[in-house]
């Protein structure tokens, strides 16, 4: 992998990631662009506890632009984007509309490959290992800024998602705070560990899973599983069976197996619902877009974790992926349980998504 940072024109970092090292990047960001000015807010909510950004700059973001006025594709002649070269492999930049940003932490754009067709599952073995690099390098770089707590590497894929630009992207936000998803976590092992007198709540969880019935695939060095109470449709965790804290720590084996794994999940996200009579696997052409999906990196805060009686070593590396299509042609919304109180009702028992997934493996 070769790494070459270099600014855009209102000042912002970018980085381009190259399979070849041969790549030259020395392209200019020709765009008339003021200095980014952005307004974000963190407020604690005094009652749960918690944090919001307040991002009122975040209402002029570009909202689902034609694809020839992508921002997100390569430059080309006299059409200028948020990346000036002509071509790419990865490239991660600051966003010009963040969430966080200055003293509230920073958000970045993740650009997983230059065709702007394309998803992350049409990635090669060797462009998927070169984003997992990617995810790993600004998790290390920015575990080091001052006012970052936790770094959270993620995919929205779909505009039933409200992803906003179709270019195929993820993005990377560095938390000031640890997330209250982390930390809830966090006290649950802590709470297991005194319990248990020491024993690791996650070792535990993927052991019993390993052991049963909602397994989708399993490899050497990972396994994917759907969750006892999963909360949405079809959701699939997946876990280096060796734990670590974060993405930095995964070693070289688990690291060169990754991308053949994820891709195969990914893949078997997109047949799912081909196989409920609107689809190709009966005869015609798919009826709606690929699955909407979120996939989201669950990596450990950096230093203290807040959370009495648990380590950040406790934590372990996992990416939980999941769609909020319940059948072809229905989405699954979070309507007053789900957002009112939090409690989710999902309506596909896991151990039938989990055969559903293991019924679409790619011959």
């Amino acid at each position: 992998m070769k790494k070459t940072p270099t600014q855009l024109a209102d000042g912002r970092e970018l980085i381009y990631y190259d399979l070849r090292d041969s790549a030259v990047r020395d392209a200019v960001d020709r765009r008339p662009l003021e200095p980014t000015v952005t307004r974000s807010e963190i407020r604690r909510d005094p009652l749960l506890g918690d944090s919001v950004a307040i991002a009122s700059h975040r209402q002029g973001r570009t909202y689902h632009p034609p694809a020839d006025e992508c921002p997100l594709c390569p430059s080309r002649g006299e059409r200028l984007s948020e990346i000036p070269d002509s071509s790419y492999d990865v490239v991660v930049f600051e966003n010009r509309f963040p969430s966080l940003a200055g003293d509230s932490g920073r958000c970045e754009v993740v650009c997983f490959t230059s065709d702007h067709d394309a998803s992350f599952a049409d990635l090669t073995e060797e462009q998927a290992r070169l984003v997992l690099d990617a995810w790993t390098d600004r998790t290390a770089e920015l575990s080091q800024l001052p006012a970052v707590k936790q770094v959270f590497c993620f995919e929205n894929r779909g505009a039933e998602i409200g992803v906003t630009l179709g270019h195929p992207h993820g993005q990377i936000y560095a938390y000031p705070f640890t997330t209250p998803r982390t930390a809830l976590m966090l006290r649950s092992v802590a709470a297991h560990k005194e319990e248990s007198g020491g024993e690791n709540l996650f070792d535990a969880v993927l052991a019993r899973e390993l052991a049963g019935e909602r397994v989708v695939l399993e490899s050497e060095h990972w396994a994917a599983f759907v969750p006892y109470a999963a909360h949405w449709p079809y959701e699939v965790h997946l876990y280096p069976k060796r734990r670590v804290p974060d993405l930095l720590a995964l070693d070289e084996d688990a690291r060169t197996e990754f991308p053949q794994v994820y891709l195969e999940l990914l893949r078997r996200f997109d047949r799912i619902f081909e196989r409920e009579g609107e689809g190709s696997a009966v005869g015609g052409t798919p009826s709606e877009s690929p699955t909407p999906y979120i996939a989201a990196w669950h990596q450990a805060p950096f230093g203290d974790t807040g959370v009495p009686g648990a380590e950040r070593e406790d934590f372990a590396l996992h990416l939980e992926l999941f769609t909020i299509r319940r059948t072809s042609g229905k989405l699954k919304f979070l309507a007053g349980s789900e957002s009112g109180m939090n409690v989710f009702i999902n309506d596909v028992p896991p151990e039938r998504a989990a055969e559903r997934l293991r019924e679409v493996a790619s011959s």
